[in-house]
């Protein structure tokens, strides 16, 4: 029998408030990293001494680790609490969290030195790569041993964080296939197997993220048949054909057949359909109780479910392969990822945080922090759609461009580039004003329980002195 998320905080749980506590930090420095990145990228003569193809890649290393170190974090505090969790390893688990951290540390130490050698996404030196390779070795160890001593059919949640699991690890591996030189020496090959594994790389995170907004989605109702109806079913396997064949569309430079580009967009845009339909249903479900009594978590999720829709009308244009033509490798598509990363991921994660900080501290951040988390709130929504239509101005123009020199052509969208790194600063503030709180009360959480084990320990130690 299994006990509720709410049972006693454990061991179990610090690991995953750890993990999240990191993830915090790591969008945090992400959101600084993005802000001083696009100014450098306008005026490469801002803050001497940063180059912008060092800050890029710390952004986009921290803003991954922010998705899944927030993402394992909520699947090891929200497993069910078995009353035998021998097969659940504490001492993995730790591993698994110190190995991380000390490898992260590692990839931004040689990316201040400036010490490259990976592709996109992964621009540390790929030896680096074994320590992550490692951890998840780890991770999927212990949330299978812990997943299948559920005696009960597994909810859609449970499918979906094993597939993001196992398919990250596939995908991870194939991503470094360029260090073969059948991949390496061959241009074409190399692009497309790249590709390819980043398209799933995608698909695998998508799977950990949409699983938890599932299983909170399940919490905060009260309803279990909200992650066992059909058509959360049917997302599930929606993505994970996007996750296996959805790629695809991300290839359109390399010599494919059309058929393939058109059929890989249309099954990535009816996951997102389903995805958005699931949470508009499950709104109007709640009644008003349930809405206030978790407002924050349900904030962020009623947030993604608007950025569900803006993304996919913006990915339906963009999949017309005649306006694919000009938009493909412009700010429009940069829109587009940034839109589904941030509106979408992030603003699942956030409800997450907040949904564990409500079960460990109740109302008290609510409480306390109730008008910089409002401000935070409205702040990054306002600012994030800013931002996006400063980027499909910036794409539209260039993908349309008809005049003379590259040169020429950045002239005439630098007004937008600017509006851009301006509402990314808004963004960045919008996004520290819920952060902070919440970094706050996950920091007094994680060591106020090492300090009450310390304590506790001395407190032994004296009485069996005396």
């Amino acid at each position: 029998m299994e006990q509720s998320p709410t049972a006693p905080p454990n061991t179990h749980n610090d690991i995953g408030l750890r993990f999240m506590l990191l993830g915090l930090g790591a969008l945090a420095a992400s959101l600084l990293f993005g802000v001083l990145g696009a100014f450098k990228f306008l005026y490469p003569e801002f803050i001497e001494g940063l180059a912008f193809n060092k800050l890029r890649p710390l952004h986009v290393s921290l803003a991954i680790s922010w998705i899944f170190l927030t993402a394992i974090g909520g699947i090891y505090y929200y497993l069910p609490h078995i009353p035998s969790l021998s097969a659940f390893s504490t001492r993995v688990a730790r591993w698994h969290f110190w190995i991380y951290l000390v490898t992260g540390l590692a990839i931004l130490a040689a990316y201040a030195l400036g010490r490259f050698g990976g592709r996109e996404y992964w621009e540390f030196p790929p030896l680096l790569a074994l320590p992550i390779f490692a951890t998840w070795i780890m991770f999927g160890t212990n949330y299978f041993r812990i997943a299948r001593q559920r005696r009960t059919a597994w909810p859609v949640y449970y499918w979906m964080w094993g597939t993001g699991i196992v398919f990250f690890f596939l995908t991870f591996t194939e991503s470094y296939l360029w260090l073969i030189p059948y991949f390496r020496e061959n241009m074409l090959r190399e692009i497309a197997v790249q590709w390819k594994s980043y398209g799933s790389l995608v698909g695998s995170w998508n799977m950990l993220v949409y699983g938890t907004a599932l299983y909170l989605m399940e919490r905060i109702s009260g309803d279990e048949g909200v992650a066992r109806s059909k058509m959360a079913f049917g997302l599930y396997f929606l993505g994970l054909f996007n996750l296996m064949f959805g790629w695809a569309h991300h290839t359109y430079p390399v010599p494919f057949a059309a058929w393939v580009r058109d059929f890989a967009y249309l099954v990535s845009m009816t996951e997102l359909f389903l995805l958005g339909k699931i949470i508009w249903d499950w709104r109007a479900s709640l009644t008003a109780l349930q809405k206030f009594q978790h407002r924050r978590p349900y904030r962020f999720l009623f947030a993604s479910d608007m950025w569900v829709f803006a993304n996919l009308v913006l990915a339906l244009v963009i999949s017309v392969p005649a306006l694919n033509l000009f938009t493909h490798g412009t700010h429009v598509i940069v829109a587009h990822t940034m839109g589904t990363t941030i509106g979408i991921n992030t603003m699942i994660l956030l409800a997450s945080v907040f949904y564990v900080l409500e079960q460990r501290i109740g109302q008290d951040v609510e409480i306390r922090h109730a008008r910089p988390l409002n401000a935070g709130f409205w702040l990054a929504n306002g600012s994030l759609l800013v931002f996006l239509a400063a980027l499909l101005a910036a794409g539209l123009i260039k993908g349309t461009y008809d005049g003379g020199s590259f040169q020429e052509m950045m002239e005439s969208i630098e007004p937008f580039l600017l509006v851009f790194a301006v509402a990314g600063v808004g963004l960045m503030i919008g996004f520290w004003l819920l952060l902070i709180p919440a970094m706050g009360h996950m920091s007094g959480l994680v060591f106020a329980r090492r300090y009450d084990r310390i304590g506790a320990r001395q407190a032994g130690e004296r009485a069996a002195g005396d």
